[in-house]
């Protein structure tokens, strides 16, 4: 695997990058994963990404304050910039101008000074006035404590930003008064409410309940602290990443984190149990309350932005577009040995945006629309029927880096499997009726990352059940049979999908990508990510069908697939200027 290394000078400015940018693309050139056409894919490296974010090495996880700054999108990163395991925590900075290609830039923040000495830990990134950004990140100080510190842009006029100041008042917030010193951390996006202050919220646990903690400052210098947290929750542990943003109730476009628009709902996001949680409520800027509609875990709620392997998350106000768009960070799901021995670990999420829902009951996700320039050669086709116990192998494109958008729909409901009400838990439904276990309505769906013979597969499919009143319909991503392989973890992932059945199509979208697959039931109302490491399904030996394992017959009304060409992620290196002579 090949990366290019682009020499440019802090002397040369942001026209001479964006040429080099323009030049890169004209001549095609590949420096993510090779092009197929000039070189063969490398076997020892069969799960690295082709279209999603990832640096050239090492460890990756929490994606930091990303951003859009003077035409230029920016992603800072949790990164360990020696060893492919979690440790020497830095800000590694990438930019783009499209959120699919990448230009890696210098390290943008690493430990060094007594209040991050230990590690620059997750944060957000905030304008202040004049549209000046600046970091507030988590630094783990000479004692191990967790403490709040600013970072500032050390050239304003420099687009990307390439070198950043710490700020001389650090710590800003300290673990005070009782706060647990290694349960203090994450601060958000800060926003402004009608006073003029700035508001800040930083994850935090309290006699093991998660809550988020609430700061206001005047000068973004000193902050205090409220007597109540803005939110908790007595059903959770420590609230990690904890984002807090607007959305529009009925709108098309995202709203940005300090808008004071009364036609909103608040979003509170705090990762917890391996996923990122959600609620939504109502946020008066006036006296800081905020009023949620159904609190986290609470009578068999579960809102999450993906029920698969998604973590950390961050959005950001995309105000060149006017949408929110989300990020998350992917786990491996193999094992140290393998990580250390691939020499990465970790992935970014292809950048999703958020909307409210119709209804106003949940949010809606979707791949930003920038991803579809990579789609490449296409096949399709309509009005299928997929007998029950049938497998139909969707050929002519490349299975392993794909994207596919497929519809369903039932004629008759009336034999559905009888919904039994203790079946309350989607993920533990999916384990128990898998792929392989056949019902009247389902399991129907894709194959993806499959052998020739099927020996291996990862399969996302639904199910719907007949309830007392209405249907319910089940998603799942099931990786039992993923790989051959017995070190990956095959965890089954499930979802249940706000669907009438009988009055609209069940739709799927599914990005491919070697080892990762994230999956968009409803038109985004239920996300599933998934990581895979097939032992056989790789590169070009990689198939995808469309399957029926149901005893009733099916119909396809549209499918559409696409080969995915390789994002282009390039490295700059500041160096002193060449001699062009």
């Amino acid at each position: 695997m090949t990366y290019l290394k682009l020499e440019v000078t802090m002397e040369k400015s942001v026209v001479l990058v964006i040429g080099f940018w323009l030049l890169l693309l004209g001549n095609g050139v590949q420096s993510h994963r090779q092009d197929k056409k000039h070189q063969s894919l490398p076997r020892d490296q069969p799960y690295r990404t082709g279209y999603h974010f990832q640096p050239p090495k090492n460890w990756m996880n929490d994606p930091n304050g990303p951003m859009y700054y003077k035409g230029v999108y920016h992603l800072f990163y949790q990164y360990n910039p020696y060893a492919a395991v979690w440790g020497n925590i830095t800000w590694a900075h990438s930019i783009s101008y499209d959120l699919v290609n990448w230009i890696n830039l210098d390290i943008a923040l690493s430990p060094g000074d007594p209040f991050d000495i230990n590690g620059c830990w997750s944060g957000s990134t905030t304008f202040l006035s004049g549209e000046k950004p600046v970091i507030l990140y988590t630094g783990s100080d000479t004692m191990n404590r967790q403490v709040q510190n600013l970072a500032e842009p050390k050239n304003l006029s420099d687009p990307l930003l390439r070198e950043w100041v710490k700020s001389s008042h650090n710590p800003l917030m300290s673990p005070v008064d009782g706060i647990d010193p290694k349960n203090f951390r994450d601060p958000t996006t800060a926003w402004q409410g009608p006073d003029g202050l700035w508001r800040v919220l930083v994850g935090n646990e309290m006699d093991g309940h998660g809550r988020a903690l609430l700061y206001r400052s005047q000068d973004f210098i000193t902050w205090s602290q409220s007597k109540e947290p803005i939110h908790s929750s007595t059903r959770t542990g420590m609230w990690e990443c904890p984002d807090f943003y607007p959305v529009s109730i009925d709108g098309k476009n995202g709203v940005e984190t300090s808008s004071l628009d009364k036609f909103t709902k608040q979003v509170l996001k705090a990762s917890f149990d391996n996923s990122d949680h959600y609620v939504l409520g109502n946020y008066t800027a006036v006296t800081d309350n905020f009023l949620v509609d159904t609190d986290f875990l609470d009578n068999g709620s579960d809102l999450r932005y993906d029920y698969g392997n998604f973590y950390a998350s961050k959005t950001f106000f995309d105000s060149g577009k006017k949408r929110r768009i989300l990020w998350g960070w992917i786990l491996e799901s193999d094992n140290t040995t393998d990580d250390v021995k691939k020499g990465w670990s970790g992935l970014q999420s292809i950048p999703r945006t958020i909307l409210l829902s119709k209804t106003g009951k949940q949010l809606i996700q979707w791949p930003l629309e920038e991803i579809e320039k990579q789609r490449i050669i296409k096949v399709s086709f309509e009005n299928k029927e997929l007998k029950g116990g049938s497998v139909l192998e969707v050929s002519g494109i490349t299975a392993s880096q794909a994207d596919v958008e497929v519809s369903f729909s039932l004629s008759s409901l009336k034999e559905a499997e009888l919904m039994d009400p203790s079946w309350v838990d989607p993920k533990l439904l999916c384990s128990q009726k898998t792929a392989s276990v056949r019902s009247n309505v389902g399991p129907f769906g894709i194959l993806v990352l499959a052998s020739k013979d099927l020996t291996e597969q990862t399969a996302i499919f639904f199910r719907v059940f007949r309830s007392k009143d209405n249907y319910v319909v089940l998603m799942c991503s099931d990786q039992s049979r993923s790989s051959v392989e017995e070190r990956p973890q095959k965890t089954i992932y499930g979802a249940f999908i706000d669907i009438d059945p009988l009055n609209e199509k069940i739709s799927l979208r599914s990005l491919i990508d070697h080892s990762i697959v994230e999956s968009f039931g409803g038109e985004g109302r239920a996300c599933i990510t998934a990581r895979v490491y097939p032992k056989l399904a790789i590169d070009n030996q990689a198939y995808l069908y469309a399957f029926n394992n149901g005893t009733l017959d099916v119909n396809i009304p549209t499918l559409n697939a696409w080969s995915m060409k390789n994002a282009q992620i390039v490295s700059s290196t500041k160096r002193r200027k060449p001699n062009l002579n």
